[in-house]
């Protein structure tokens, strides 16, 4: 074991099949590229060194990029740069371990002080990495088979059995697992059997500096929305578990009930096709067309971090109606921005949206229930208004820094125990 105390000066993060360099919204790129990136800034910042391991997806990338200062990049070559799906990342997984330890070996014996894997295919290299290096493995699972498969969309794949048994190993090999909310701690002990004593909740967090209240009025006028617009906004990638198609739906059954507000009313899906929705790519552009409201959906590609922000200050409300979500990051930075939200009772979102507070939360996948909440808040100016303050507020306890700070106590924690062990 090479720590002798838990002054952490060196770690090693996982994300094989994503890099946090890339644009969240599309492909595999999501709220974990956001975690990972944000903590890891922060984690410099408190003078401890990260190194990021991700699998290279483009001849372009060079081996190592600095992310920010303290915080490298390091591409790791394994199986084709380009057309590789996530499913077919498991055949790859040796390779992209010979990378990671082939790295840490030309470094002095211990330059790495703890792992932290992100994702079952990061776990399953981090367990490796954990007995090679002599060090704890913390793993964040963001998502797990058991729980989608709970939760299915109409008409998406199960997830395999092999990603079920990979995490199941992951849980028995991890020092630490952090999980989002309690709720998703509840499913690591009942559907994993992780052992209660190793599980910690840290929430994710919001970039407080970057999302925050603005002016609605200008923010329309640079995105080419009227003042007077009702604005749905959906953002995230598109697939079915995030189901999008829902809103598409509410948005139908709001024109049947209230057609004097075809001309006000705006529907923007602001994301890429991701996942299964690879499959169907155009999915959403025929079931507007289908459903007649295709003149009131506006498909916006994923956007930069600013104009992101324009589209949530924009927002009447913004619609989160997810199968399933092991947190929610985009309500948070929703509701950061003074936006609503009207979210799917699952998962962590009932942590990140208050019920009644910051939003509304809505049991099942209903259409013409979403379309009655979504109704609900956007025709009341006063139940707006309200949410809106109290989304500001509950955004706040959500920053970066307090996510970030119970991180490292959680890797100081895992180091702790692993030398008490080592010396036992």
């Amino acid at each position: 074991m090479n720590n002798t105390s838990t002054n952490l000066q060196r770690i090693a993060i996982l994300s094989v099949h994503t890099s946090p360099l890339h644009q969240p919204g599309t492909g595999d790129s999501g709220g974990m590229n956001v975690y990972i990136a944000e903590t890891a800034k922060r984690i410099a910042v408190r003078g401890i060194e990260v190194e990021i391991f991700t699998r290279a997806t483009s001849l372009a990338e060079p081996e190592v990029s600095e992310l920010a200062p303290g915080v490298l990049v390091r591409h790791i070559p394994a199986g084709p740069f380009e057309g590789l799906r996530k499913e077919d990342l498991p055949a790859q997984l040796c390779a992209v371990t010979a990378g990671v330890l082939r790295a840490e070996a030309a470094k002095n014996e211990g330059f790495y002080d703890l792992v932290h894997s992100h994702y079952w295919l990061s776990g399953q290299v981090g367990w490796i990495a954990q007995e090679r290096w002599g060090v704890p493995l913390v793993h964040t699972m963001h998502t797990m088979a058991r729980v989608k498969n709970l939760t299915l969309a109409q008409g998406d794949a199960p997830e395999p059995a092999i990603r079920e048994i990979g995490e199941e190993q992951v849980v028995t090999a991890a020092d630490r697992l952090v999980a989002n909310t309690h709720a998703e701690a509840k499913e690591l002990i009942e559907l994993y059997h992780a052992d209660p004593n190793r599980v910690r909740v840290v929430h994710p967090g919001v970039d407080l500096d970057v999302f925050v209240p603005g002016n609605q009025q200008t923010t329309r006028k640079d995105l080419g929305v009227a003042d007077d617009a009702i604005v749905l906004l959906f953002v995230g990638r598109i697939q079915p578990l995030k189901a999008p198609d829902v809103l598409i739906e509410a948005a139908a059954e709001i024109l049947k009930r209230k057609p004097e507000l075809r001309n006000r009313l705006v529907v923007a899906i602001c994301g890429g096709p991701s996942g299964s929705g690879l499959e169907r790519p155009d999915a959403l552009v025929t079931l507007a067309n289908d459903l007649g409201v295709s003149d009131v959906v506006r498909f916006v590609p994923p956007t930069s971090r600013a104009d992101l922000v324009k589209w949530f200050q924009a927002a009447s409300v913004c619609v989160v109606p997810s199968y399933s979500e092991s947190f929610g990051l985009v309500a948070i930075e929703a509701q950061a921005c003074g936006t609503p939200v009207v979210a799917a009772r699952v998962g962590g979102l009932p942590t990140a949206v208050r019920d009644g507070i910051s939003g509304v939360l809505v049991d099942g996948h209903e259409p013409a229930n979403w379309a009655t909440h979504i109704l609900d808040v956007v025709l009341n100016g006063e139940l707006r208004a309200k949410l809106s303050t109290g989304a500001i507020a509950h955004a706040s306890h959500f920053g970066w820094e307090d996510t970030t700070d119970k991180l490292i106590a959680v890797y100081n924690e895992a180091v702790k125990s692993s030398i008490v062990r080592a010396q036992s």
